[in-house]
């Protein structure tokens, strides 16, 4: 009952790939550390009491007044990252403005940076020493315990080769086809059919809609490493409040494609460039039900991908333009909030970012200063993408569709189309590093 605020930032997920992909092209050592019982060292400006526990001896109708936040109250992740803030930032470092859970400290010795995800941490940068006696500082302010090099991180594989570093989830995924136990052991080469269009309607309605639940949300957090499934997860999400036999189907056929692919791992190479690219897609009216369109994009820090996505639109595109230009205006933003971030990191980008787009029309509108019939209902969205186009943010070169990367974010594909479009990704066996 006693609290007021209890959202407590933890680190976003572009921003560790954004990190590893820097610590990767600088050969810089990645470091975790983990904090012990975290929430007990946050402080709480609540007045809170409590029964003592069992064993604790007390007179009749004494209650224990708490000092320190306690596991249970929901204040408790906001008071430890308070608690934290304070002991980081007395110790030269400064928050991101793009990313209130990642620290960055410059000194003519070198940098710093941490990125923290509730009780666990990630450490990297060029001052080695300055890092070891981080390491003392922070050992003495809390309960520490140094797990050497990052390897396995908030479920996510990371192992290190002369080419980069490679990230997966092959131990999440087992997991997830153990508690499945799929009674046969094929494999397929795609996560969803070609042409495959799905509706609320389809088919009948599973009794126990429970576990189709669980898979989706296991497949979400698979998606931190699997770009290569985020337009299927994506689909298969908009159904969890009544799935039928048929998305059913479709979530095995996912399982399927995981078990076929559980050893692949997302290259983040070490002799790529820092450059940032970027690419926009659409498909339009795709939804065969509210005929939305689905924006995909995918962003690149040299060759390695660091952002993707796959999302419905909320409202309803009258043309592919239009459906074009409101997926461009997304990815836009990205850019923005990535170039920042990136310049926090001291990864500047002198140059504007380029996105590909395979929209004619759509880039002429940028181009165009003139707003007409066609336009002025998407007038905001033609703002923003052209105020960053012109101020130099972004750049807008055509790309055929054929080459399109995000095109794997927005629809179905052919086995050999979605090879070649993986590929771009630089997805590939652990064997083959």
């Amino acid at each position: 009952m006693d609290y007021e605020e209890t959202f407590a930032p933890v680190a976003k997920m572009t921003t560790i790939r954004t990190l590893i992909a820097i610590a990767s092209v600088r050969q810089w050592y990645i470091s975790q550390m983990d904090v012990k019982n975290c929430f007990l060292n946050g402080d709480l400006h609540e007045e809170i009491y409590m029964v003592p526990p069992p064993g604790v001896s007390h007179n009749p109708g004494e209650v224990c007044k708490l000092q320190k936040s306690h596991y249970g109250l929901k204040q408790a992740p906001r008071a430890w990252f308070e608690k934290f803030f304070i002991v980081i930032t007395s110790l030269g470092f400064s928050s991101s403005p793009h990313d209130s859970a990642l620290f960055v400290r410059n000194t003519p010795h070198g940098c710093i940076i941490i990125s923290l995800y509730v009780d666990d941490m990630i450490i990297t940068g060029d001052d080695v020493d300055g890092i070891t006696k981080l390491k003392m500082q922070l050992a003495e302010q809390f309960e520490m315990k140094d797990l050497g090099t990052l390897r396995y991180f908030l479920g996510i594989e990371v192992a290190s080769s002369p080419r980069g570093y490679l990230l997966s989830q092959s131990k999440y995924i087992v997991d997830i086809l153990d508690r499945v136990s799929l009674s046969d052991t094929k494999a397929v080469d795609s996560p969803l059919e070609t042409n495959a269009r799905y509706t609320s309607s389809d088919r009948v309605p599973l009794s126990e809609p429970t576990l189709y639940r669980t898979l989706v949300g296991s497949f979400v957090y698979l998606t931190i490493t699997g770009p290569d499934i985020a337009y299927a997860v994506h689909i298969v999400s908009q159904f969890v409040s009544s799935p039928t036999t048929v998305h059913w189907a479709a979530v095995l056929r996912i399982l399927r494609y995981l078990r076929g692919t559980q050893f692949q791992s997302l290259l983040f190479s070490s002799t790529s460039s820092l450059t940032l690219s970027a690419y926009s897609d659409a498909d339009w009216a795709g939804d065969p039900t509210a005929r939305k369109s689905t924006t995909g994009f995918d962003i690149f820090l040299g060759d390695s991908i660091i952002s993707w996505k796959s999302k419905k639109h909320d409202v309803i595109s009258r043309s592919s333009t239009e459906a074009e230009y409101r997926a461009m205006a997304t990815t836009t933003a990205e850019i923005v909030w990535l170039r920042w971030l990136l310049a926090s990191l001291g990864v500047d980008q002198p140059e504007p970012t380029p996105m590909y787009c395979d929209n004619k029309s759509a880039i002429q509108i940028t181009h165009n200063s003139v707003f007409h019939e066609h336009t002025k209902h998407i007038e905001i969205d033609c703002h923003f993408t052209r105020h960053h186009f012109q101020h130099g943010t972004i750049t807008l070169p055509f790309i055929s569709s054929s080459l399109q990367i995000a095109d794997l974010f927005t629809k179905t594909h052919s086995t050999q189309r979605f090879r070649f479009l993986t590929n771009k990704l630089l997805m590939l066996s652990i064997n083959a590093s």
